[in-house]
């Protein structure tokens, strides 16, 4: 008999065991943590309100912001939409994946964030812009074929995943404020009273744009309204990492196709209830190269070595921590649409300085912006304006004819118009971020111009 109770209570013990387990299972899917990243197009993360607009209508985002951690020093690895992208998905750096020219794919074999959070339980979607390829490599489930999210789709997503239960990494990308600039309401800003950037020149023609300019971003800033209103709706705002982030700098000269900062430097805002003190700023240099590591963290997965990017979630723990001293990027004009036959650009920054080389400065630097058989209209007017005007001829000159190294204080000079290449004194700051650019190139295989010169060995639509 006692024999008998011995063995009896062996099975209960078993069966409870076995009970708590699935249980526990169950309840650690339940409870993993989800993320929703919201991604803008081609905005310079100065037109942002929170980050220092006066003209900018963003309530939506500086929200986020006040509920959260807004970064001021992120970066990204490219100053195009394909190869950011590209860069954010795969947590490597544009050369390494091949995708470093636009419109671009990756190579084959290549990882994604789908490959490593689907094993974790994630359900892993993506609506609105995609800019990237091929499919097997980003294996999202694609909410529609819009440029924009469609809201529509998503709220049915996130029915489901409430429904049965399932973390989820939903990746909302939208297609503003990217050219042609022509939603939102301009009216809702004055041209005669909007503050330029100092390196415009003036003219009536850029302030209409840069108005529309301003609209689409007030119209990206009510889809980040719609987002949140829908985890809300249905429960997840508390247990949901939001993550928006600018992109690169808008199509307006000295931002998007260039290293400079306006060119490479992102709006990151991160909210999260209980991990993420609401209201912080974080000073460390950040790139988009860590959202995939702390994506990874935050569901719970192993720290994946071959990344380069570090999670952020230690910073999120605390605002003054540091990951990094060095942000690095690269351009590749070969390509894009209207640009020079070749112009590689590549460029690090650190605590104050940043270091941009420019690898063939005897080239003309052209793009869709400057380089149209009829020209924008806003850049026409700079053109006229520079037949009379010496500072107009200096910018626009300045912005199609770069020396071969280019050197800043980025505290003094966010706009990068101050050049300190050639005086003495910066020669041994210059000479070691170069040598830190060089280091970063040899470990991702960047070979430089010929590099640049292979571009089109990776762009579907040039090896048709």
């Amino acid at each position: 008999m006692r024999k008998y109770l011995f063995f009896l209570s062996i099975i209960l013990l078993v069966v409870l065991s076995s009970q708590h387990g699935l249980a526990k299972n169950k309840v650690d899917k339940v409870t993993k943590p989800n993320i929703v990243f919201i991604l803008a197009d081609d905005c310079t993360n100065w037109d942002i309100a929170c980050y220092g607009s006066k003209d900018s209508k963003t309530p939506n985002i500086d929200k986020l912001a006040s509920e959260g951690m807004q970064f001021e020093r992120c970066y990204e690895a490219a100053p195009m939409c394909s190869p950011t992208r590209h860069n954010i998905y795969t947590g490597l750096y544009p050369v390494k994946t091949d995708a470093y020219p636009n419109h671009t794919n990756a190579k084959a074999g290549t990882e994604s964030i789908v490959q490593y959070l689907k094993p974790l339980g994630y359900r892993v979607a993506l609506s609105g812009k995609t800019h990237i390829g091929p499919k097997n490599v980003f294996p999202f489930e694609y909410l529609g074929t819009k440029k924009n999210p469609d809201f529509e789709l998503i709220e049915g997503f996130l029915q489901e995943v409430k429904a049965n239960k399932e973390p989820f990494a939903l990746m909302l990308c939208s297609n503003e404020p990217h050219t042609p600039w022509d939603k939102g309401d301009a009216s809702l800003f004055n041209p005669e009273e909007i503050t330029l950037p100092p390196h415009y020149v003036d003219t009536k023609e850029i302030r209409e744009a840069f108005c529309a300019y301003l609209a689409e971003i007030n119209y990206l800033d009510g889809q980040v309204g719609n987002a949140l209103e829908l985890l809300d709706k249905y429960g997840f705002s508390e247990n949901t990492l939001v993550i928006f982030a600018s992109e690169q700098g808008n199509s307006f000269p000295f931002a998007k196709w260039t290293c400079y900062e306006a060119g490479v430097k992102s709006a990151l805002i991160a909210r999260m209830p209980g991990l993420i003190q609401a209201g912080t700023k974080s000073e460390a240099i950040v790139e988009y190269t860590d959202l995939l590591p702390t994506f990874i963290d935050l569901a719970g997965g192993e720290k994946v070595d071959k990344l380069d990017g570090k999670s952020l979630v230690p910073i999120f723990k605390d605002s003054k921590k540091e990951i990094k001293e060095y942000s690095f990027s690269l351009q590749t004009t070969r390509g894009i649409n209207n640009g020079s036959d070749h112009y590689a650009i590549r460029a690090v920054v650190g605590d104050r300085y940043r270091y941009i080389w420019n690898l063939t400065p005897e080239i003309v630097f052209l793009n869709a912006a400057n380089n149209n058989s009829k020209p924008i209209a806003w850049y026409a007017s700079w053109e006229k304006a520079a037949e009379n005007d010496s500072n107009a001829e200096m910018l626009v000159d300045k912005y199609k004819k770069r020396p071969g190294e280019e050197l800043y204080d980025i505290k003094k000079d966010k706009w990068c118009q101050n050049n300190l290449a050639a005086k003495p004194e910066f020669e041994a700051i210059k000479k070691q971020l170069r040598s830190e650019l060089l280091k970063w190139m040899e470990m991702c295989g960047d070979k430089g111009q010929q590099t640049e010169m292979e571009a089109f060995e990776h762009m579907p639509r040039h090896n048709k």
